[in-house]
Order: structure tokens, then sequence, then C-alpha cells
């Protein structure tokens, strides 16, 4: 069990790539597109990742943000498993207090019924966006409670996706289907693929806990970077094998952008970093052009907030990015890159990562 599921989580390095290579997708939506561009790119970015070896493509869940088209994580990646045939496809994550262990479960059953062997299950424990929606969301203004509660919901969603609730449990008649139930039915045959669970973080909290649990971490090295290195000397310290994983395994996720000109992943970055100044400050809204965000009059805390952010964005040509993503794996020892690409535009996303698997010599479609 412990190897068909480790098998699951890790990844095979392509061309020169020190680790594998997978792919963030916030869905993001630019001033004059739409909710539907920005989903056609993510299946255009989906497609190129497939075609050109990048190991798995995960969504992030956010709520009521304008530029950010990725609120519904499960109902996206079904739209992506329909116009994909091999890439993992997860989520990056969900956030479990936001909703029933028992829907997430049905949720992920369901994805993993549609593209058996693919789904992989990524939780987190922020809500995702600003107090007020997570309250509407959770339908309570006890938030930090959520969040407490972590552990204990991370428990029951498990003993969902397996179908185990011991006897003498209120769940024990209770069943996530598509799941294992359905094998123990007369007549019953089920899927021998369960979506693995990997916690996400931004802190030692999931660092902590998933290294306890022997589960696969992914850190937010894009907007927590000062965190990175401590969280995953945490979670390395902690591990303990399990039936999922013998030895750690740990992703981070990494803001880059690659243009053919470094001029051009300049001007794209500080559209990127306008709109975070907007999010930061309470006026969310879609992601700005970069000719919005070269007229734009920053004030001096603003543009110490942008020299700050795009710090930890690597960008510039294929060369540069290549190099600066291979100095971020030897410093943190990360088993894994996943990339997101934050620009205005999705056609230039879509060529970041082409030009990214083309620097390190990924494999090119037949």
């Amino acid at each position: 069990m412990a190897a068909d599921a480790a098998e699951e989580i890790r990844g095979t390095a392509h061309g020169t790539a020190p680790v594998p290579l997978s792919v963030l997708d916030l869905v993001t939506v630019g001033a004059g597109r739409t909710a539907t561009d920005a989903l056609r790119t993510s299946v255009d970015i989906a497609r190129l990742a497939e075609s050109r070896g990048f190991h798995r493509y995960w969504v992030a869940e956010h709520h009521s943000m304008p530029g950010v088209a990725s609120s519904s994580p499960a109902v996206i990646l079904a739209h992506l498993a329909a116009h994909t045939g091999r890439i993992r496809l997860g989520s990056g994550g969900v956030m479990l207090p936001n909703h029933a262990p028992l829907v997430i479960a049905e949720q992920f059953g369901t994805l993993e019924a549609m593209a058996p062997g693919r789904i992989d299950l990524g939780l987190g424990r922020a809500p995702g966006t600003d107090g007020a929606t997570a309250a509407a969301l959770r339908r309570s203004d006890r938030l930090n409670e959520g969040a407490d509660d972590f552990p204990q919901q991370l428990a029951e969603l498990t003993r969902f996706l397996d179908d185990d609730f011991p006897d003498g449990h209120p769940y024990r008649r209770i069943h996530a289907v598509p799941g294992p139930v359905q094998a123990t039915s007369p007549g019953g045959v089920q899927s021998p693929h369960r979506p693995p669970v990997w916690l996400l973080g931004s802190s030692g909290f999931s660092a902590r806990l998933a290294g306890m649990l022997g589960l696969p971490f992914a850190f937010a090295h894009h907007f927590s970077a000062q965190n990175t290195v401590p969280a995953l000397d945490l979670y390395r310290e902690t591990f303990r094998p399990s039936e999922v994983l013998e030895a750690p395994y740990a992703l981070i996720g990494v803001s880059a952008l690659a243009t053919d000109d470094e001029k051009e992943a300049r001007r794209q970055v500080l559209a990127a970093a306008l709109n975070m100044v907007r999010l930061r400050t309470g006026r969310p809204g879609l992601v700005p052009t970069p000719e919005e965000a070269e007229a734009y009059d920053f004030s001096p805390m603003e543009r110490e907030f942008v020299d700050s952010w795009n710090a930890n964005v690597i960008h510039g040509t294929p060369d540069e990015v290549r190099t600066g993503l291979d100095e971020l794996q030897k410093r943190t020892g990360a088993d894994e890159l996943m990339i997101t690409a934050n620009a205005h535009g999705g056609d230039v996303r879509l060529r970041s990562y082409e030009l990214i698997a083309d620097a390190y010599g990924l494999p090119t479609p037949a």
C-alpha cells in the first residue's frame, strides 16, 4: 500500500530539471477579460503542461476576488480532467474549514471516478479570503474555531475517504459515494485508487502536522518566502513514516514568469504586484494591464511592498528563470517545484510555461 501511495505522490524529473516541475493555477482574470477567458487559458496550460512533462496541475480555492476565478476547485478539476489524459490534477488547495468533510470526500471521490489514479487532494486551513467572506461561507463568525479544529476535520475526512469509521461511531453507517463502500456492496467493484491527501501551509502548523502524520507537504513559498526553510526543516524533523510515505516529500509553490525579453518580464510582474497591492489594501480587482501599472503612482509604502513582493518572483528570460529555480531548489531542498505564473494576459502565462519547459529541455510533443 505504501509503495502504491508513494508512487502517486512522487514525480519524475525530466530534461535537466533538478526535480519534477508542476503547475499551480490561480485562474487569474485580467482587466478586459472574462472568467470564461481565464478558464479557457487554464485548459490550454493544462494541455501544454501534460504534453511537456510537468508532473501535476493544481488549482487553488479563493473567494470574493474578482481577479481570481477559482472559487470552486472541484468543478474546475472536472473540466480539466475532460481535456487531459495523463497529468495529475488536484487542489492546491481546498480550504477544509470552509466545507463539511463529507462533501469534500464526495467531490474528490467523484473526481477520482472521472480520472482514476490522477487526483490529488491538497488541503489548507486558511479561509482563502477575508474574514467577512469566510463567515458567509461557514455561516459562522467563529473563524478561529474552524482553524483550531483542522486536525479533527482532517481525521474525519480521511475516515470518509477510507470508509473506516469504527463501530459505534455516529458516522459508521454514512458513506462517501463514490468510495470504498461500493466495493463491499453485492457485486461491487471499486477503483484501487484513493486521492492522496496533501497538507498545505504557509507557516509551521501544517508542516508539523504533515510530518507527524507522514503525509506529503506543500509550502506556499510564493507568498510566504521568509518561512519556507524553517517550515520545511520542521516538516522533515517531525516526519514519521506512514502507510503513505516512508520518507518526507515536500513541494513548494513558486511564483515565476519567463518572457522572451527581460524588460517585458519586469512589466508583467509589476502589473501582478499592483494587483497584490490592491488586494492587501482591501481593493481587490481584476489583474491590471502592464500599461496601467506603469502609469500608476505608487506611494512610498506601496513601492516598498512591490519591491519586497517582486524580490520573491523569479522573472526574466528563460535562462534567468531556470537559474533562479535551480538556486531556490538547492537552497530549500524541495522535492518538487510547483510554478505559478501571474500576469495580466493568458497568452503571457501560457508562453511562460512553454519557455520554462524549453529551458529545461522537457519532452516535446511527438
